[in-house]
């Protein structure tokens, strides 16, 4: 009881300094992820102890389910059947070109071994759906450019999750061929499709059955998290899984299927546990980036930085110019933002801090991710918005209204 009294106490005190940042970074016009990050630091340089620590559980069981689930919820379902073509060649043949590129450079850069350079490049070329979330909300971007960056970022986890694995078994003695990798992706992805459209119809065919909005939203929370654990649970993606279900749920809020309270109810409740959600996440990023040693090792870290991009990049560009004679075409401001937006945070560092202690060069793969991470946060965070500026790319409104994520 004791135990569970601190963990409040410190959720307590974690989601005030929340709230002081949040006020404080409106105020300077500061990115709200890039404020938290600065405060989890100062965290750790004022010795203030935080028992909680970012892990991959942590972060996959607790963080992700409502960060995706809110994003899904308010998905324009007509355009993202629109736009699919291109999102899943971004989020599949695009993290494969940024997973080679980075690793074919680490390789012969720095002299990494093969299976260091490979696993590194899988777990830092999915974009990071936590950050480029809330990056893409606060700055207040709508329409197709939200739906594209959004969408692939949620997507390309699943598939660089599916590679982790993959390449994590093949170094530990397993035998794979590009057959077997496949046919686990196709698993992985029909798999977490069928959890999280089967959790989320069944979840709001049972809400839309009583005149009880609280209910209705309890339900909406099961489905969030009952999709993604099932889905985890039989080895599938978690973060598709619940995207399915956001999108099914988003579905039955435009409909007259349940309650209009609840209707009325569902986005703020969500966007509210998003908040809280991306708001520990980025104050606890922020303590562990405080705990990194980058001195003497800048080489390595400005490397990695540079074929990371580069890897984005590679990414972007190629594969929207197969689409630029379709109407699918990207707009070429689209794909700069595509590119720069293209933000890592914590699902890299769960994914880095998850390698098994015996495997060679682990110290350096997580303190080379840590680097990553950080210039994602503060360089293309601290830029993002003067970019969709630049670009016309920023909503006026939404930036007065949503100044947090």
């Amino acid at each position: 009881m004791a135990l569970m009294a601190s963990d409040l106490t410190q959720l307590g005190f974690l989601l005030f300094v929340s709230a002081l940042v949040a006020m404080l970074c409106r105020r300077l016009h500061l990115p709200y992820t890039v404020g938290l990050v600065l405060a989890g630091m100062a965290l750790y340089f004022f010795h203030i102890h935080l028992k909680w620590h970012l892990s991959k559980d942590l972060i996959f069981s607790v963080f992700l389910p409502p960060l995706v689930f809110e994003a899904a919820l308010f998905i324009n379902w007509q355009q993202f059947k629109k736009d699919f073509p291109v999102i899943a060649l971004l989020a599949t043949l695009g993290v494969v070109f940024a997973a080679a590129l980075t690793a074919v450079g680490m390789h012969y850069a720095l002299d990494w071994d093969w299976g260091s350079a490979i696993i590194f490049g899988v777990l830092i070329a999915a974009t990071d759906p936590v950050s480029v979330i809330a990056m893409f909300k606060e700055a207040g971007v709508q329409g197709r450019l939200r739906l594209l960056i959004e969408a692939e970022s949620l997507l390309n986890d699943g598939t660089a999750a599916v590679a982790f694995v993959a390449v994590l078994t093949i170094l530990a003695g397993a035998h794979q061929n590009p057959m077997s990798i496949a046919g686990t992706l196709l698993l992985t992805i029909t798999g977490a499709t069928f959890v999280g459209a089967s959790v989320g119809f069944i979840l709001m065919f049972l809400a839309g059955r009583t005149p009880d909005y609280l209910v209705e939203i309890t339900f909406t929370m099961l489905a969030a998290y009952g999709s993604f654990l099932l889905a985890e649970h039989y080895h599938f993606s978690g973060v598709l899984a619940t995207l399915t279900a956001g999108l099914v749920v988003g579905n039955y809020r435009s409909s007259a299927s349940i309650t209009n309270a609840g209707r009325q109810a569902l986005g703020p409740f969500w966007e509210f546990a998003a908040f809280v959600a991306n708001s520990l996440i980025f104050l606890l990023i922020g303590a562990q980036e405080a705990q990194q040693h980058f001195a003497g090792i800048w080489l390595p870290l400005l490397v990695a930085v540079v074929l990371v991009t580069l890897g984005r990049a590679l990414a972007i560009y190629p594969l929207c110019a197969l689409f630029a004679a379709s109407r699918l075409k990207v707009q070429f401001t689209h794909q700069h933002v595509l590119f720069w937006g293209g933000l890592r945070g914590a699902l890299a560092l769960a994914l880095a801090l998850a390698l098994p202690e015996g495997m060679p060069n682990r110290d350096a793969v997580i303190t080379v991710t840590f680097a990553v991470v950080a210039f994602s946060v503060f360089a293309q965070g601290l830029t993002m918005k003067p970019l969709l500026r630049k670009l016309g790319q920023l909503s006026k409104k939404g930036v007065q209204d949503r100044a947090t994520p």
